[in-house]
């Protein structure tokens, strides 16, 4: 398969993203003799697109899943066992602001995406505006950090 279409498919995997997609791609433009930065844009966007998605498709399967006991039970009882992880995360993010949250998407490492971002959000009921541009900059953080390894420069 070409890496260029894997690096794209990888990126819109959940907790590979743009940590495992970039590199593929920009491999695939530097064998190539392309230029990377419209590669670099397309990736961007495509993760970017997954806080969309994701907000859609929580919001619109939840409420559909809570109508089947064994998920609701589910749902319920993980939401119980993560209470405190989730008012600490509540009681540092109105400490820290949004901050915390592009700190989370800004460090490279797998869990740390835009899934599991939108994730946390979506849990905590955090203003989606303001969550998706945190976690919007901290994707394009995480990708210059991904891009510069890539190139060997750090």
């Amino acid at each position: 398969m070409n890496k260029l279409i894997l690096g794209i498919i990888l990126t819109l995997v959940p907790f590979i993203e743009l940590r495992g997609g970039l590199p593929l791609v920009i491999l695939h433009a530097k064998a190539q003799a392309l230029p990377i930065w419209p590669f670099f844009i397309l990736i961007l966007i495509l993760n970017t697109l997954i806080i969309l998605f994701a907000f859609y498709f929580l919001d619109f399967l939840h409420i559909r899943l809570m109508k089947n006991k064994t998920y609701k039970r589910f749902f319920e009882s993980y939401l119980e066992r993560s209470q405190k992880k989730i008012k600490r995360f509540q009681d540092r993010h109105k400490k820290i602001g949004f901050l915390g949250l592009y700190l989370f998407t800004a460090i490279p490492l797998p869990i740390t995406g835009a899934y599991s971002a939108t994730l946390l959000c979506w849990l905590t009921g955090l203003n989606r505006v303001k969550s998706t541009i945190a976690i919007f900059f901290g994707l394009l953080t995480a990708e210059i950090i991904i891009l510069l390894i890539t190139l060997g420069l750090i």
